[in-house]
């Protein structure tokens, strides 16, 4: 297996740290709104890279978490938090914003079929953990503390930017950043790993006791304490957006190593964006659409699931209804096409050159999601599959195993409930049209119509739904 490390901008061969076991962390949403359809793509694809490296036998112990506190409006630790600016709109506490947002994201992630995490915790369940580490920073002087703030001083970390590759110079205070709140910070690209209640954080809402000072922990500390708690102190894989990568990542990396003296990630994967239209998604645009808004406009959210299968990771994607549509016609074919299979009961025994074809599309299927996860291509290598010349049950059979990484649930397609008239009308019709009688044919059709049923005819046999 292939991924494509962030950290090198290369291809590399996958090598977890322990044979055939992945330790996966994936940076979670911050609860205090409800989450766009951008935001669950990125939730689709952790699932879809999990998904595949179950499908190859990796035992993965995957943990996604929450942030319930510390995140600001600004990632470079100014503004307000997230947390207290939902709890202000709301007129309720950040506690009661995180329950209400986390169980609607949950909702969502389980309408999209995404894998529940072995561990999704709470960054507020993880503070005297935190302080642990910040004192451990503290004593080895990777962090220095001011009237406002204690702040990991990024000079104390050699090759602070190896990840995103910027070239600020660390040298000269107040460089790489137009506004500094705290002035006694002494640089710039110094971040905070934990807040007082002092200046623009006074009026707090959550806080907690510290030796240093009544506060609350910075965002980018929460991830690294929670990954080496559940996790260990070095995993194989972290994954997050684009957006993670100037900041939010590689301060994870200078406070995590700095801490603990050893690697902290080995591959750092990074999804791209999903535009609208073309253009970046936003609630003051009506673009920030969300999970609700696909449903309420007729769509299943698996229909939405079959969008982000065409997409790689690593490109932008752009959302139109009109798209969606498509994908929702073609996700529809495939369901269809479960059903046309499934009435081919009968397996024959498979030539020589069938057994090879059949083998043939499972080691290409293999070959793709072990390529830095190239799902488009598995996804256009299954059509080609179900066009060959492999007999029905065993297309099905393998059309199965790989519906194991898309997660369409595939295997649970079924024919509508249809009532027996309905169904006996639909049996009359298709002997008719078997015997060429069209007239009889098309007067049963209409029969059908007018009870409300539509009935469409398939390759083997045909489907009826209500209208």
């Amino acid at each position: 297996m292939k991924i494509y490390n962030t950290l090198t901008r290369k291809l590399e061969q996958f090598k977890p740290l322990t044979p055939n076991q992945v330790l996966f962390y994936h940076c979670g949403p911050t609860v205090y709104w409800v989450q766009h359809i951008g935001n669950l793509r990125a939730m689709v694809w952790a699932d879809l890279i999990r998904k595949s490296l179950i499908f190859q036998n990796y035992q993965v112990l995957f943990v996604r978490n929450y942030t319930d506190v510390g995140h600001l409006t600004s990632d470079a630790d100014e503004g307000e938090d997230k947390m207290e600016k939902g709890a202000k709109r709301e007129g309720l506490t950040p506690d009661q914003i995180a329950d209400k947002y986390i169980n609607l994201f949950e909702q969502d992630t389980a309408s999209l079929n995404i894998l529940n995490p072995d561990h999704k915790p709470r960054a507020t369940q993880y503070i005297p953990q935190m302080l642990e580490t910040i004192k451990i920073l503290l004593e080895k002087k990777h962090a220095y503390i001011t009237d406002l703030a204690i702040y990991f001083d990024v000079k104390t970390y050699k090759n602070y930017n190896r990840l995103n590759k910027q070239k600020p110079d660390l040298n000269k205070p107040g460089m790489g950043k137009a506004k500094v709140e705290d002035r006694q910070k002494k640089h710039a690209a110094d971040f905070a790993l934990w807040f007082f209640n002092k200046g623009p954080h006074e009026k707090a809402l959550q806080t907690w006791d510290s030796l240093w000072g009544m506060g609350f922990p910075g965002w980018h500390i929460e991830c690294s304490v929670m990954a080496k708690e559940l996790l260990a102190k070095t995993i194989d894989i972290h994954m997050g957006g684009v957006e993670h990568v100037p900041i939010h990542h590689t301060n994870e990396i200078a406070q995590s190593e700095s801490a603990y003296g050893q690697r902290f990630v080995n591959y750092w994967l990074h999804n791209e964006h999903l535009l609208v239209n073309g253009n970046k998604m936003a609630k003051s645009e009506g673009t920030g659409f969300t999970l609700d808004d696909v449903i309420k406009r007729g769509f299943d959210p698996l229909d939405l699931r079959y969008f982000f299968l065409q997409a790689h990771y690593r490109s932008r994607q752009n959302f139109t209804w009109n798209a969606l549509t498509s994908a929702q016609e073609g996700y529809k074919k495939l369901k269809e096409t479960v059903l046309s299979l499934k009435k081919q009961k009968q397996r024959t025994a498979l030539s020589n050159e069938k057994l090879n074809l059949l083998d043939s599309f499972r080691q290409k299927f293999t070959d793709f999601i072990s390529n830095d996860f190239e799902i488009p291509q598995a996804l256009a290598l299954t059509w080609a599959m179900l066009k060959s010349n492999i007999p029905s049950i065993d297309k099905l059979d393998l059309l199965f195993e790989f519906d194991q990484v898309f997660g369409l649930k595939l295997n649970n397609i079924k024919e509508e409930d249809v009532p027996d008239e309905i169904l006996k009308l639909a049996n009359d019709r298709e002997k008719a049209r078997k015997m060429g009688d069209f007239q009889t044919s098309d007067k049963i059709r209409n029969q059908i119509s007018e009870k409300g049923y539509i009935i469409e005819d398939l390759p083997n046999g045909f489907k009826i739904k209500q209208k």
